[in-house]
């Protein structure tokens, strides 16, 4: 019996097979199995190879597709359905003031007043915050260590991220030509991200494998003496709030792919789980030249009812002068001290530092620290982007548990795919 494939009919008749004598073992390479004779150098076996593996290699780019297809509509579909506010918070904006309001009181009616507005947020914060040092725009990165690791080269670098400090984190570099987007993976240390660390926190590995080059960073020092975060000039005498100077030192690392050969600078994002969520949270709504963020649960408002919503930490917006305050949620015998509690009288909340995303995009991969509820706080930023004109900027999933998982992590490489690819 003949096959028909795509218009052409062959038969084991047409290649002279009349026995199985010479068929003696069979061999799996790249999930397909290709039948392999003794007798290979003949014509007719080389002929009879090349049909079987021309159509297992068709056949599997016929009934795959439409699976894969299905795959990714679904993943589509259900990364459209996190811009979607649900009912239960759609146009409830709890204690969250309105992000539209000019400081001498009149409203943002227009598109072309929201500059102005968001140079008013973004100067109250920094004057709150303290000032960046000057970005270093022209970084000297050395590469220390370079391996080949499945479809990328993992280079091991060291640059300067602070005026005064140096770190050593990992670039992943796909092959291929041209310029291609680019996320900066932030964490406790850099080798989680890259995949030797705790499960579903390896976005750097995942993404590389996506086309996407990858900058992995972490505080390794700082997180070994338990300080975490960056202190400018110095732990004993901090001038810009740590979480502030995380942000910095990640818009520093922009310039560091930016100025790479491989990468798109206008197509640049970061991501980071808790800690990490926090500050690229940070990072990309103060440095606008971040296309794009994910936050995973890090807790996106101030919330002292969570313990891991902990902003008030000396490492985050509590800083004050060594010795430091108890680890651990405030209490009238352990006080929060330095910014934090200052934040919290003139009633300031983050949700003005999400607005200054507007318009771009934005996804909050909510856990246990960032319920649907958030939904609230996030609801002022769609208002700035219906003024600007913008769809679809503002996302959030929810799973019950803090730690990413499958579900989750898909949903935002989705999202990258969507806004920088």
């Amino acid at each position: 019996m003949g096959r028909t494939f795509r218009g052409v009919t062959r038969t084991l008749g047409d290649l002279g097979v009349t026995d199985q004598k010479d068929w003696l073992r069979h061999r799996t390479t790249c999930g397909r199995t290709v039948l392999l004779s003794t007798a290979a150098s003949s014509p007719f076996w080389n002929r009879l190879s090349c049909l079987l593996v021309a159509l297992l290699v068709a056949n599997q780019a016929v009934a795959q597709p439409s699976a894969s297809r299905s795959a990714n509509e679904d993943a589509s579909k259900s990364l459209q359905s996190c811009f979607q506010v649900p009912e239960a918070w759609r146009n409830s904006y709890g204690e969250y003031k309105s992000l539209l309001i000019f400081e001498d009181g009149t409203r943002v009616t227009a598109a072309d007043q929201w500059p102005r507005r968001r140079a008013e947020i973004l100067a109250s914060w920094e004057r709150l915050l303290g000032k960046w040092p000057p970005l270093i725009t022209e970084p000297e990165v050395e590469i220390l260590e370079s391996i080949r690791r499945e479809n990328f080269i993992q280079h091991r670098i060291r640059f300067a991220w602070t005026p005064n400090e140096k770190t050593t984190g990992y670039l992943l570099v796909p092959d291929g030509d041209g310029r291609r987007p680019a996320v900066i993976t932030v964490y406790y240390e850099p080798e989680t991200a890259i995949g030797k660390g705790k499960p579903y926190r390896d976005f750097a590995l995942q993404l590389a494998r996506r086309g996407f080059v990858t900058l992995s960073l972490g505080t390794t020092e700082a997180t070994a003496a338990k300080t975490y975060a960056l202190y400018y000039p110095s732990i004993d005498h901090a001038e810009v709030a740590p979480l502030s100077m995380l942000g910095y030192a990640a818009a520093n690392a922009w310039h560091v792919l930016a100025s790479r050969p491989e990468v798109d600078e206008t197509r640049i994002g970061i991501v980071g789980h808790s800690f990490g969520g926090k500050w690229a949270m940070f990072a990309s709504c103060l440095f606008d030249k971040f296309a794009c963020a994910a936050w995973s649960d890090p807790g996106i408002v101030f919330d002292e009812s969570r313990p891991s919503v902990n902003y008030w930490e000396p490492w985050y917006l509590g800083y004050h002068r060594p010795p430091w305050r108890e680890r651990g949620v405030i209490t009238e015998e352990n006080p929060a001290r330095g910014l934090y509690p200052k934040l919290t009288a003139m009633g300031h909340d983050l949700h003005e530092l999400h607005a200054l995303m507007a318009p771009r995009p934005f996804l909050v991969s909510g856990g246990s620290e960032d319920p649907p509820q958030r939904w609230q706080a996030l609801n002022r930023t769609i208002e700035v982007n219906r003024i600007l004109g913008a769809t679809d900027r503002v996302a959030m999933s929810n799973r019950p548990q803090h730690g990413p998982n499958e579900a989750s992590n898909e949903l935002i490489y989705q999202f990258f795919e969507r806004f920088l690819k």
